[in-house]
């Protein structure tokens, strides 16, 4: 059986790369793919696209996809008894769900999205696939988002992003 997107699929996975290699944010995914490693991710990533206001992940809920983000804005909430906080702002070149796919713990907070956005998602089946087929992406892959993981950890105000 064929996985394998087709290519202007693999095509589009450079549109990815690029924002993250232009990213300059704090929470950015340092991720040190060459371009024919981008290509094979691509197999295992499924882009989506999100309109504004619409929710990617909720508070609460148990789910260990990570979804990287190429372009938009996200806000990330953590819900109360008082009232919705806002709590981050994420943008290209970043991810989300970190927490929960390293964890196995519900999703801490909520994601919606502030702007239109695209994204490529990645599950834990694809991941497992991934690391049987390509081991040394699968492994820069967790490297980069532990690096994301233990930057938001460490800066206070974007701990909260960890979701």
């Amino acid at each position: 059986m064929n996985t394998s997107f087709p290519a202007p699929m693999r095509a589009d996975i450079m549109v990815l790369a690029q924002a993250m290699r232009q990213s300059n944010a704090l929470d950015a995914v340092p991720l040190n793919l060459t371009d024919v490693q981008w290509q094979s991710l691509a197999d295992f990533l499924q882009p989506m696209a999100l309109p504004q206001g619409q929710v990617l992940i909720e508070q609460g809920v148990k789910d260990r996809t990570v979804y990287f983000v190429e372009s938009g804005s996200l806000t990330v909430h953590y819900e109360d008894a008082k009232e919705r906080v806002r709590l981050a702002l994420v943008g290209p070149g970043s991810l989300l769900g970190e927490g929960a796919f390293f964890s196995h713990l519900p999703r801490s907070a909520t994601v919606q999205a502030g702007a239109p956005s695209r994204l490529w998602c990645l599950t834990p089946l694809r991941f497992r696939e991934l690391s049987t087929r390509f081991p040394p992406i699968a492994l820069e892959l967790t490297l980069a988002m532990a690096a994301v993981l233990a930057c938001r950890m460490y800066n206070r105000p974007k701990r909260v992003a960890v979701t």
